[in-house]
Protein backbone atom coordinates (compact mmCIF):
# COMPACT_ATOMS: atom_id res chain seq x y z
CA UNK A 1 0.00 0.00 0.00
CA UNK A 2 1.49 3.39 -0.95
CA UNK A 3 2.20 5.87 1.80
CA UNK A 4 -0.18 8.72 2.50
CA UNK A 5 1.85 11.82 1.66
CA UNK A 6 1.24 15.09 3.54
CA UNK A 7 2.71 18.50 2.69
CA UNK A 8 2.66 21.40 5.17
CA UNK A 9 2.74 24.84 3.51
CA UNK A 10 3.39 28.39 4.69
CA UNK A 11 4.91 31.43 3.01
CA UNK A 12 8.68 31.00 3.30
CA UNK A 13 8.94 27.46 4.69
CA UNK A 14 11.13 28.50 7.62
CA UNK A 15 8.67 28.98 10.52
CA UNK A 16 5.16 27.58 10.52
CA UNK A 17 5.34 24.75 7.99
CA UNK A 18 8.64 23.35 9.34
CA UNK A 19 7.16 23.40 12.83
CA UNK A 20 4.03 21.61 11.58
CA UNK A 21 6.24 19.19 9.61
CA UNK A 22 8.34 18.39 12.69
CA UNK A 23 5.37 17.97 15.01
CA UNK A 24 3.42 15.81 12.57
CA UNK A 25 6.50 13.65 11.86
CA UNK A 26 6.73 12.99 15.59
CA UNK A 27 3.01 12.16 15.80
CA UNK A 28 3.53 9.65 12.96
CA UNK A 29 6.52 8.12 14.76
CA UNK A 30 4.71 7.93 18.10
CA UNK A 31 1.81 6.13 16.41
CA UNK A 32 4.15 3.68 14.67
CA UNK A 33 2.86 4.78 11.28
CA UNK A 34 6.13 5.63 9.50
CA UNK A 35 5.36 2.80 7.06
CA UNK A 36 2.00 4.38 6.16
CA UNK A 37 2.40 8.18 6.33
CA UNK A 38 5.13 10.64 5.41
CA UNK A 39 5.34 14.41 5.73
CA UNK A 40 7.26 17.23 4.07
CA UNK A 41 6.92 21.01 3.93
CA UNK A 42 7.19 23.83 1.41
CA UNK A 43 6.58 27.55 1.01
CA UNK A 44 4.52 29.50 -1.47
CA UNK A 45 7.42 31.95 -1.94
CA UNK A 46 11.09 31.33 -2.68
CA UNK A 47 12.55 33.78 -0.16
CA UNK A 48 14.46 31.15 1.83
CA UNK A 49 14.96 28.16 -0.51
CA UNK A 50 17.73 25.91 0.80
CA UNK A 51 17.82 27.49 4.25
CA UNK A 52 17.16 25.66 7.53
CA UNK A 53 14.17 26.64 9.66
CA UNK A 54 14.34 29.95 11.54
CA UNK A 55 16.47 29.63 14.68
CA UNK A 56 13.51 30.72 16.84
CA UNK A 57 11.31 28.01 15.30
CA UNK A 58 14.04 25.46 15.96
CA UNK A 59 14.51 26.60 19.56
CA UNK A 60 10.77 26.51 20.28
CA UNK A 61 10.46 23.08 18.70
CA UNK A 62 13.52 21.70 20.49
CA UNK A 63 12.16 22.91 23.84
CA UNK A 64 9.11 20.68 23.22
CA UNK A 65 11.07 17.68 21.96
CA UNK A 66 10.96 18.19 18.18
CA UNK A 67 14.00 18.43 15.92
CA UNK A 68 13.81 20.62 12.80
CA UNK A 69 17.49 21.15 11.96
CA UNK A 70 17.54 18.63 9.10
CA UNK A 71 14.82 20.42 7.15
CA UNK A 72 15.55 22.81 4.28
CA UNK A 73 13.15 25.31 2.75
CA UNK A 74 11.76 24.65 -0.69
CA UNK A 75 9.07 26.19 -2.82
CA UNK A 76 5.65 24.66 -3.50
CA UNK A 77 5.43 23.44 -7.11
CA UNK A 78 2.63 22.11 -9.33
CA UNK A 79 3.90 18.53 -9.03
CA UNK A 80 3.29 18.65 -5.28
CA UNK A 81 -0.44 18.50 -6.04
CA UNK A 82 0.16 15.29 -7.98
CA UNK A 83 2.70 13.76 -5.60
CA UNK A 84 1.01 14.44 -2.25
CA UNK A 85 -2.36 13.31 -0.96
CA UNK A 86 -2.85 16.33 1.31
CA UNK A 87 -1.58 19.90 1.06
CA UNK A 88 -2.20 21.65 4.38
CA UNK A 89 -1.75 25.43 4.42
CA UNK A 90 -1.26 27.67 7.42
CA UNK A 91 -3.42 30.67 6.43
CA UNK A 92 -5.82 32.11 3.87
CA UNK A 93 -3.10 33.86 1.85
CA UNK A 94 -1.25 30.58 1.44
CA UNK A 95 -4.55 28.91 0.55
CA UNK A 96 -5.09 31.43 -2.26
CA UNK A 97 -1.50 31.05 -3.47
CA UNK A 98 -1.74 27.25 -3.40
CA UNK A 99 -5.07 27.25 -5.26
CA UNK A 100 -3.55 29.49 -7.95
CA UNK A 101 -0.74 26.98 -8.44
CA UNK A 102 -2.88 23.83 -8.23
CA UNK A 103 -3.07 22.13 -11.65
CA UNK A 104 -6.34 20.74 -12.96
CA UNK A 105 -4.95 17.19 -12.77
CA UNK A 106 -3.75 17.66 -9.19
CA UNK A 107 -5.31 15.13 -6.82
CA UNK A 108 -4.12 16.45 -3.45
CA UNK A 109 -6.77 17.50 -0.96
CA UNK A 110 -6.14 21.14 -0.06
CA UNK A 111 -7.08 22.30 3.47
CA UNK A 112 -6.21 24.86 6.11
CA UNK A 113 -4.24 22.94 8.74
CA UNK A 114 -6.32 24.37 11.57
CA UNK A 115 -9.44 22.70 10.17
CA UNK A 116 -8.13 19.71 12.14
CA UNK A 117 -7.51 21.56 15.42
CA UNK A 118 -10.74 20.53 17.11
CA UNK A 119 -12.81 23.30 18.62
CA UNK A 120 -10.20 26.05 18.47
CA UNK A 121 -11.66 29.34 17.22
CA UNK A 122 -8.57 30.20 15.15
CA UNK A 123 -8.75 29.52 11.40
CA UNK A 124 -5.18 30.52 10.58
CA UNK A 125 -1.77 29.82 12.05
CA UNK A 126 -0.31 33.33 12.51
CA UNK A 127 3.07 34.14 11.03
CA UNK A 128 5.52 34.61 13.95
CA UNK A 129 8.46 35.78 11.81
CA UNK A 130 8.38 39.47 12.76
CA UNK A 131 7.36 38.94 16.38
CA UNK A 132 8.97 37.66 19.54
CA UNK A 133 9.32 34.22 21.06
CA UNK A 134 5.70 34.16 22.28
CA UNK A 135 4.53 34.09 18.66
CA UNK A 136 6.51 30.90 18.07
CA UNK A 137 5.06 29.35 21.24
CA UNK A 138 1.55 30.19 20.02
CA UNK A 139 2.29 28.62 16.64
CA UNK A 140 3.58 25.51 18.39
CA UNK A 141 0.40 25.25 20.48
CA UNK A 142 -1.72 25.47 17.33
CA UNK A 143 0.28 23.02 15.23
CA UNK A 144 0.47 20.47 18.05
CA UNK A 145 -3.30 20.44 18.33
CA UNK A 146 -3.85 20.36 14.56
CA UNK A 147 -1.28 17.57 14.11
CA UNK A 148 -3.08 15.42 16.65
CA UNK A 149 -6.42 16.13 15.01
CA UNK A 150 -5.11 15.48 11.52
CA UNK A 151 -3.65 12.14 12.56
CA UNK A 152 -7.08 11.21 13.94
CA UNK A 153 -8.60 12.27 10.61
CA UNK A 154 -6.17 10.03 8.68
CA UNK A 155 -6.89 7.10 10.96
CA UNK A 156 -10.64 7.46 10.43
CA UNK A 157 -10.54 8.19 6.71
CA UNK A 158 -7.83 5.69 5.75
CA UNK A 159 -8.30 3.02 8.41
CA UNK A 160 -4.85 3.42 9.93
Amino acid sequence: MPKIRVLMVCMGNICRSPMAHGVFAERIREAGLEHAVEVDSAGTHSYHVGEPPDRRAQATARARGYELSGQRARRLVEDDFRDFDYVLVMDDENLRNARALQPTDGTARLHRFLEFAGSRPEREVPDPYYGGSQGFATVMDLVEEAATGFLSHLRQRHGL
